[in-house]
């Protein structure tokens, strides 16, 4: 009987359009499945790259000729096919590469690392003592040896580093041959336990043992600590990990290595997870008050006939204990549930709360975890076959993982923009990938915020989503009371004393004296925005990015937070060697300063991206604000986030006017959500909690909003303007933003691409205009919009854009030119 001829269609870790197809071995046919990972051979250099197996059929390339595969590595498929149709979707929809949604999805550790490694080449024939060097006759005997070695290892041999030319030479003299080979990243978390020997074991032996040990102080001394963590004489006696003997006997691991070869101890390996277990108590679900009942009921309800439903709940309403009740009925089908979060900095509040209910059944998943720790969670969500990670708990990448069985996803502060993707493409957004997902394993989901997104709340008014309300505070607890402080006015009376009203630094020494805690919110990071010489105005700029460099006072240098990168202070102006150097605005560095000359008794802390970037960071100084331990939280938008905490009397937003302000059709949106969201911060069981807003503009429409708590009126005036001005929910927009290093080529291909888009679209085109700040990392950047009705096809609108920028890439002007698309951009 023939043998058949399979082919595989694979998508490629390269953001490149098609998948590329290979030949498969005979002796792989059988075990070849969709959603395997395989080494296939890609490129000139026939460099290797772990891909995944998408299709398999009999049908040859017509364009090239099939190469074959090197091999399988999985025994089993590690993504399901509902995970593919997700894949889909999202390069479909996004108008992103297969390849860049595979990087976005698998952890790193799965996509293996190429390395390159030589082999004695068996063809041979010259004698090595007369025809090689010291350093290649040293390769040679070492590979006679080893069979196989690294670049890295001969670098270790011959001591040097640069080994490439000894390399080279031998593969001219046809010494050896270079492959590439494939090395696993993953590797799975062993560690090494003691136990006593077989010997040692039998009461008797042990009491020789002990005599035999009276000499040897040390030895003697990790015997009894080994003996008291084992509990040997209990029913069930404890395992001793080597690490946990070394630290309580204060001993090195050579102590220990002698007791091994007095046959006392014996060494074993084991397995372990990285992600821990909880071993506490298990509390039972929370009872739901009357309104909290209600809004269940009208959730169950609306699930009857919505698949998406919005729970629109004030803060501190108590809108947790309803998804625990609702994850808990999930479980009880025996289906999976997902719990989407904007932070990561939320999960490490929530997971306490909610492993106090769920135990192991939960998990959490974010890219914070190293890839090892990834790869964990992955593999028991694949297995689906224990109790553990019913529930994943995550930030946007966690909807990348095997799910088999769905059954609820929960979007909590589903309004956030920290859902959408920027960089690298797919610049999806998890929330709207989340309802796709849903709908693959017909599951339903729950869309949570005290401040919705105004396209989700104008989706609930149209009927497409349910709609619950939640307008009570759990427990009694009172709405704050929030307060507006004129910087203008007091700027005038020259009362503000640095960048705090009297108002402001009166409710913080009253939340002082009362022993309760303060956060104050400051939109950006750092010690100040800028820095300008008063003689001639100069402003340090990043040589990179057509912006000004922030300081950073604890580490005293300038950064640019577009590209990274620093430069030291200067003593006196780059520009005309004033020292009259002055330091402009001001970030939650500064405050965290001042704050300490004016209440020097009190304890601060900073949450930011440049104190929590380690994976605890956040746990730490969450911890630390829960047990009372610091005072004042100074944050950036991170604290406003549904972090709940009980002793917060005061929050105080520093500078409202920058949010306001910024040039975004979302501008007044935001505004209003973070403000309502950071005063949701304030209060607690029967104490009304203040928030003071500073601001040049008291009588500004969204912070009056703020003050009456008018979501409505804010949502009337907004989509009043959108309908006007063409954005969304009635319109999509589709960005286009087109870099080179060169500006007069960049304006010559912006313009080409612009004018191709108009021929189709017409006056829904807008630009190409530079941005704000129109060079980020030696790149001029223009921005084109095109702005579609929600009436017109959006295959159709795909296909348009696709042909166009396939005809634009392929004209050799513009070649250097890229092109970045991104769709619904935020």
């Amino acid at each position: 009987m023939a043998k058949e001829t399979k082919f595989i269609d694979v998508v490629l870790p390269l953001s490149v359009p098609n998948l590329f197809t290979y030949r498969l071995p005979f002796e792989l046919n059988e075990y070849i499945q969709i959603g395997q990972r395989v080494i296939v051979p890609f490129g000139k250099g026939g460099k290797l790259y772990t891909a995944l197996v998408k299709n398999i059929h009999q049908t040859p390339p017509k364009e090239y000729e099939a190469k074959y595969v090197e091999s399988l590595l999985d025994e089993m498929p590690i993504v399901n096919a509902k995970q593919l149709q997700l894949w889909d979707w999202i390069a479909d929809y996004y108008l992103a590469n297969p390849g860049d949604v595979f990087n976005a999805a698998l952890p790193g550790a799965f996509k293996l690392a190429s390395e390159s490694k030589v082999i004695l080449n068996a063809a041979f024939e010259g004698n090595p003592i007369t025809d090689l060097t010291d350093q290649e006759y040293s390769i040679f005997e070492a590979l006679e040896v080893r069979n196989v070695l690294t670049l890295q290892e001969i670098s270790e041999i011959l001591d040097i580093k640069n080994i490439h030319k000894i390399v080279k030479s031998l593969i001219e003299k046809r010494v050896i041959v270079v492959e590439e080979e494939v090395k696993a990243k993953f590797k799975p978390k062993v560690i090494t336990y003691v136990k006593l020997s077989t010997y040692a074991s039998e009461e008797k032996n042990l009491e020789q043992v002990f005599k035999q040990l009276e000499r040897a102080k040390k030895q003697l001394e990790t015997l009894l600590a080994f003996l008291k963590l084992n509990n040997r004489y209990s029913k069930s006696p404890n395992e001793v990990k080597k690490l946990e003997l070394q630290t309580i006997a204060n001993v090195s691991s050579n102590v220990i290595n002698q007791l091994v070869e007095k046959n006392v101890f014996e060494l074993y390996d084991m397995e372990e997870s990285r992600l821990g277990k909880y071993r506490n108590e298990l509390l039972s679900e929370k009872t739901l008050n009357e309104h909290q009942e209600k809004a269940y009921s009208e959730i169950k309800e609306s699930f009857k006939t919505k698949d998406v439903t919005l729970l629109h709940g004030v803060t501190g309403s108590g809108k947790t204990e309803l998804y625990i009740k609702l994850i808990n009925e999930t479980l009880a089908q025996g289906k999976q549930v997902l719990y989407l979060l904007p932070e990561i900095a939320l999960t490490t509040q929530l997971i306490v709360r909610l492993q106090k209910v769920f135990g192991n059944q939960i998990g959490v998943y974010h890219s914070k975890f190293n890839e090892n720790e990834r790869v964990e969670v992955w593999n028991e969500v694949l297995k689906n076959k224990t109790e553990r990670f019913q529930i994943i708990m995550g930030a946007r990448s966690a909807l990348f993982l095997p799910y088999s069985n769905l059954g609820l996803i929960i979007i909590d502060e589903e309004h956030e923009n920290t859902f959408k993707q920027y960089d690298p493409a797919p610049r999806y957004h998890a929330r709207d990938a989340a309802i796709v997902l849903a709908k693959i394993h017909q599951a339903k989901v729950l869309l949570g915020s005290a401040t919705p997104s105004v396209e989700s709340y104008y989706n609930a008014k149209e009927n497409k989503y349910g709609y619950v309300e939640l307008n009570k505070r759990h427990g009694g607890v009172m709405m704050p009371e929030i307060l507006c402080a004129d910087v203008k006015e007091a700027t005038r009376k020259k009362k503000m004393k640095s960048h705090f009203t009297p108002e402001m630094l009166q409710l913080m020494e009253t939340a002082f004296e009362n022993k309760e805690q303060v956060i104050l919110f400051q939109n950006r990071r750092g010690y100040a925005p800028f820095m300008i010489c008063e003689e001639c105005g100069h402003v340090p700029q990043c040589n990179s990015c057509d912006v000004s460099l922030t300081y950073h006072k604890f580490n005293h240098l300038l950064k640019c937070h577009y590209c990274g990168s620093n430069k030291k202070m200067p003593s006196s102006c780059t520009a005309c060697g004033s020292t009259r150097i002055t330091l402009k605005g001001f970030g939650t560095e500064q405050i965290e300063e001042e704050l300490a000359i004016y209440f020097p008794k009190i304890s601060i802390s900073r949450m930011d991206a440049d104190t929590t970037r380690s994976k605890n960071a956040y746990h730490q100084i969450i911890s630390d604000f829960e047990d009372g331990n610091i005072d004042v939280l100074v944050g950036t938008q991170m604290v406003t986030k549904g972090l709940d905490f009980d002793n917060v009397a005061l929050v105080g937003i520093l500078n409202a006017d920058t949010m306001l302000h910024f040039p975004d059709f979302r501008a007044f949106e935001r505004s209003y959500q973070l403000m309502s969201q950071v005063s949701g911060r304030a209060g607690r069981k029967n104490k009304r909690g203040k928030v003071l807003i500073q601001t040049y503009e008291p009588f500004h429409p969204i912070i009056q909003q703020v003050i009456e708590s008018d979501y409505i009126g804010m949502y009337s005036y907004e989509i009043l303007q959108r309908k006007n001005f063409h954005y969304p929910p009635f319109y999509r927009i589709i960005h286009f933003s087109l870099k080179h290093r060169d500006k007069d080529e960049l304006n010559a291909g912006a313009s080409e691409f612009a004018h191709a888009l108009k021929i189709k679209f017409g006056n829904r085109v807008l630009g190409p205009e530079f941005p704000v700040i129109s060079r980020i990392k030696n790149l001029y950047q223009k921005n084109i919009i095109l702005k579609i009705e929600r009436t017109l096809s959006v295959a159709n609108t795909r296909s348009l854009i696709k042909v166009i920028k396939n005809e634009f890439e392929v004209n050799s002007k513009y070649k250097a030119v890229k092109i970045i698309i991104d769709v619904d951009p935020m």
